[in-house]
């Protein structure tokens, strides 16, 4: 029971934290509002995170962490190319309307402090481009695809997927959309960026 309780504070503590850190950036949020935010005494809050700077660490590994599994699939499954696009494509864009504020969080936080972004690329657990350079290596070899560098068709894949949640507020004011057709417009993309994708390295 006991153990139920703590995580339960815990799981509080990081949601409390991501709501304020997502409105007042790390530099804005305090730690107290953060106590206030998960209902909980400011002792409590240092019990568990010693520091903000511990405290943010935690809520972006979070963050990264529902990223990750969508990366490491395009990376490291056995999935066909075309599968691999479509699948990341429809799944990112799924996840990512649950939860918009993630890449803004994750983009904050690789802006504002780049040595810890060394720290999380450094672990064992993050995704390796090695087994996609050599499937996309072997496809252009073999006249599947037409040539294309991994690290080029992997960014393309990414900023396609994200910049939309990214530039969300940007993209609404040019197109003129409100929050409802926006978000039919992103239910859409979970095919048009992979249709786009493929059909740019598709060999005619």
């Amino acid at each position: 029971m006991i153990k139920t309780k703590d995580i339960s504070a815990e799981e509080k503590i990081l949601n409390a934290a991501r709501r304020v850190f997502e409105n007042k950036g790390m530099a804005g949020a305090r730690m107290q509002e953060i106590a206030n935010e998960a209902k909980i005494n400011k002792s409590l809050l240092h019990y568990y995170y010693r520091s903000k700077q511990l405290l943010f660490e935690a809520v972006f590994k979070t963050a990264f962490n529902k990223l990750a599994p969508q990366i490491n699939t395009v990376l490291n499954s056995d999935q066909s190319i075309c599968e691999k696009i479509k699948n990341f494509s429809n799944n990112y864009t799924t996840f990512m309307i649950k939860h918009p504020y993630l890449p803004n969080f994750i983009l904050q936080e690789l802006n504002r402090n780049p040595e810890f972004v060394k720290e999380l690329i450094s672990t064992k657990t993050f995704p390796s481009m090695n087994n996609f350079k050599n499937q996309i290596s072997d496809a252009v070899k073999k006249g599947k695809i037409r040539p294309i560098e991994a690290e080029q068709l992997f960014i393309n894949i990414l900023a396609l997927n994200i910049f939309p949640f990214i530039g969300a507020p940007l993209i609404k004011g040019f197109i003129n959309a409100t929050d409802k057709e926006y978000k039919t417009i992103l239910e859409r993309r979970k095919t048009e960026v992979s249709d786009f994708i493929i059909q740019s390295i598709k060999l005619k």
